[in-house]
């Protein structure tokens, strides 16, 4: 059998039995690497070597969770929850609670969106954002997974439709990668492919708010490490938090949009300077804050650079190309079942990796020459290539499309990553990106 596949299988079925991901993820590529005819050595060095891969966004994640406890000092998470509290008003009032809930859900949803093209951070906001509002949650008794669902469908659906910010890099890659296999498409034509799979995302997005997880869910109260209540807040605080919020976003911005660098870590020292500055954060507290931070983030940064050795594994086998055209053997010129084949190589292949980006150069070798056998239009082909690298982002352990909630939501050890994230976004999104997107390929 091919050793993605297994790998992928094995990882996914340990996860799921609530082993740690961090543990899947080494046992899964560990087997592929055997299956994959690398031998003992050779996988445990690839795996080793390939660790480096994430560290930077590792990194990254730890300097934003100390950034996100020092902003407890000004005492912002408090004057969210009272803030939000006297919109709530009392118990009996569940109009009030409802456009509460209503509210927030959707200011999260804005905010996702956003990070993927008009403020670009991707997933830097969410240890900044959603740990203070978990009080707020909690009082408004939200599904959690809906909150993932919803952040999920903001890290992807812009990415796939759009052609700003990560959209426009997403769609650059593919057009370059599409032309070096023999089919030429304008930038332009990528929205109009790709709106078919994205109204999928929105079905998805509707069914977890309206149908899967519309009532109510309680969760235990839990302060959350180095999270402390201060109780205490002045205009001043909150002035000096709001500004090092902004100039975190505006150094991250900078960085990445002007010099095209990576901007988190960054962006994160440049709040913490801010916050030390205005006085708020204490150098005798320092040091316990920025621990506090990273333990915060710890597991996420852990996952990242597990998931780079899995992913290194995985290519040094040479199966994920053998697995693309084993798909293309099975064919035999049928349109329909190549379409779905296609889409399901891609499920594949994304959440073995964790990227979507980093699928489009494997699957493009194989998939633009086969559509154009299979007498698949240019605009079926960009839908197929399209839909193939974004199956997979939502529901992969190793993806940041989920690790970035979670490392928001479970903040308080109140959420699972695979349970309350992973399975959640897999089913509402990945089931109608298979579908839309094939309907798509067989229309366009």
């Amino acid at each position: 059998m091919n050793a993605v596949i297994i790998a992928v299988i094995v990882m996914l079925i340990l996860s799921l039995l609530r082993i740690n991901v961090v543990f899947a993820l080494v046992i899964g590529a560990l087997i592929g690497g055997l299956t994959g005819g690398l031998g003992l050595a050779a996988t445990i060095e690839t795996f080793t070597n390939g660790l480096g891969g994430n560290a930077t966004v590792a990194l990254s994640y730890a300097l934003l969770g100390a950034f996100a406890v020092a902003l407890t000092k000004t005492g912002l998470p408090d004057a969210m929850v009272s803030s939000v509290i006297k919109i709530v008003g009392r118990e009996g009032e569940t109009r009030r609670k409802t456009l509460s809930k209503a509210l927030i859900v959707f200011l999260i949803l804005m905010m996702a969106i956003f990070s993927q093209n008009l403020v670009p951070v991707h997933i830097a906001f969410i240890p900044v954002l959603i740990p203070p509002l978990l009080k707020v949650l909690n009082q408004l008794e939200v599904d959690r997974r809906l909150i993932a669902a919803v952040m999920t469908f903001g890290l992807i659906t812009p990415y796939m439709f759009l052609p700003v910010g990560f959209g426009a890099i997403f769609h650059g890659i593919m057009q370059t990668n599409m032309q070096e296999s023999g089919l030429t498409v304008s930038l332009s034509s990528i929205p109009t492919a790709m709106a078919i799979p994205a109204i999928g995302m929105v079905c998805g997005l509707l069914i977890a708010v309206f149908i899967t997880y519309r009532k109510k869910r309680q969760y235990e109260t839990r302060e959350i490490s180095g999270l402390q209540v201060t109780q205490v807040y002045t205009k001043r605080s909150i002035t000096i938090a709001v500004l090092a919020i902004l100039v975190s976003l505006s150094v991250q911005l900078f960085l990445s949009q002007k010099l095209e660098v990576e901007g988190m870590i960054f962006g994160a020292l440049a709040g913490l300077s801010i916050l030390y500055l205005g006085g708020v954060l204490k150098r005798n507290e320092a040091d316990a804050m920025m621990t506090n931070g990273m333990k915060m983030m710890a597991f996420i940064g852990f996952v990242m650079i597990t998931a780079s050795g899995f992913a290194s594994v995985l290519k040094e086998t040479g199966h994920v190309e053998k697995l693309v055209e084993d798909a293309a053997g099975l064919i035999d010129g049928n349109q329909a079942l190549g379409a779905l084949l296609m889409l399901i190589v891609g499920l594949l292949i994304t959440m073995g990796i964790g990227s979507s980006f980093s699928t489009i150069p494997i699957i493009t070798t194989i998939f633009v020459p086969l559509c154009l056998e299979l007498g698949f239009s240019p605009m079926a082909t960009v839908t197929i290539v399209g839909t193939a690298a974004a199956l997979g982002d939502a529901g992969s352990p190793a993806s940041d499309s989920t690790l970035g909630p979670t490392s928001g939501l479970a903040a308080d050890g109140n959420h699972h990553h695979i349970w309350d994230t992973c399975v959640p976004t897999f089913v509402h999104y990945n089931i109608p990106l298979i579908i839309f997107g094939w309907i798509a390929a067989i229309i366009l």
